[in-house]
């Protein structure tokens, strides 16, 4: 009869564990990770017709993150990556929307961020810039809201029953009516089409005597600039470089908004020059801190306040707005 020794057994147990560590690294989980990448500087993405851009070191630096499906062996041990962030895959895709749907959303929020920023920065240097509005931007949807299960990111709003709602306040208003768990009717634009789509409202959380259709609205513009302003972020998506992107453009135009500092910042830019909250901030504090930034600009609130969590020795500025930044690194003393 053959003996199998206590070395061997030791030696197949720890071959079986190998095994499983291996598979379960290339099995995908239900969650996704949110890892840091390092800042990057946004001059060489941003070209202005006719401009020329501040001589000198420094620059103003963006923040992305890497975004993608968790294996099941770090969802089960999410401490293998410190600077990391798990999140159930329902809060990055939408029910029903596939990986590769999600990503053209975040590509298509990109595009539309670059064209605001470059609206607020002219509108700061003066120029006359033309947005019309023509409807509410889908910013982010209740994951357990029946608009989870037909709208997307990205889509614009432009009707309600066959009310047109270009404005924020006119689908609110047009919403004022409808009691909780009445199905309204939405027009939708989606890319290039136009959809209609039937959805039954929500109580709001915060009224409850109130209907809601369970998605976070942004303004939608057909914008006309008067200068030809190119951002070419490549496959980098989402909306949280708005505001790197309005500072590099008035660098562009010969403005030393960073004073021979390097200026990290993130957060959505609207219309009216304010600055919005966006998501990943712990992991954008560590790219900010790898590129060396000497200040981070961050959206004010809870933003703000997680990215002094990690900031570890780097300079965290809380802004509101864009003349808000502008006025803080305008105090900044010109660096050596």
């Amino acid at each position: 009869m053959r003996v199998v020794t206590a070395a061997r057994l030791g030696a197949l147990a720890g071959a079986a564990a190998v095994v499983a560590v291996v598979v379960l690294y290339f099995v995908p989980s239900g969650d996704y990770i949110l890892l840091p990448d390092v800042a990057h500087p946004v001059a060489p993405l941003v070209h202005v017709e006719g401009a020329h851009a501040a001589k000198g070191s420094g620059g103003i630096y963006f923040v992305d993150i890497f975004e993608r499906r968790a294996s099941e062996l770090e969802a089960l041990f999410p401490w293998l990556h410190s600077e990391g962030t798990l999140l159930p895959a329902k809060e990055i895709v939408p029910p029903g929307v596939s990986d590769q749907a999600a990503r053209q959303a975040d590509l298509r929020e990109m595009t539309i961020s670059e064209q605001v920023a470059a609206a607020v920065a002219l509108r700061r240097l003066g120029y006359h810039v033309v947005a019309k509005p023509d409807g509410v931007i889908v910013s982010e949807i209740e994951p357990d809201s029946n608009a989870a299960k037909v709208l997307r990111p990205t889509d614009v709003i432009v009707s309600v029953d066959g009310t047109p709602t270009l404005t924020v306040a006119k689908l609110r208003a047009a919403l004022a009516g409808a009691s909780i768990g009445q199905v309204v009717r939405l027009g939708v634009r989606r890319g290039s089409r136009t959809l209609g789509f039937a959805v039954k409202t929500v109580v709001d959380p915060l009224d409850p005597k109130r209907a809601i259709i369970g998605f976070t609205p942004d303004q939608s513009a057909s914008i006309s600039l008067p200068v030809r302003v190119s951002i070419d972020a490549g496959n980098v998506g989402g909306p949280s470089a708005g505001l790197a992107f309005a500072l590099e453009v008035l660098e562009q135009f010969g403005r030393n908004v960073d004073r021979g500092y390097r200026i990290a910042a993130t957060g959505q830019m609207e219309l009216d020059g304010s600055v919005a909250p966006i998501g990943g901030v712990k992991q954008k504090t560590y790219g900010a801190r790898k590129a060396h930034a000497d200040l981070f600009l961050v959206p004010a609130g809870d933003n703000a306040a997680e990215a002094r969590r990690y900031a570890d020795g780097l300079r965290i500025v809380a802004v509101k707005s864009f003349p808000q930044a502008l006025r803080v690194l305008a105090t900044l003393p010109p660096k050596r």
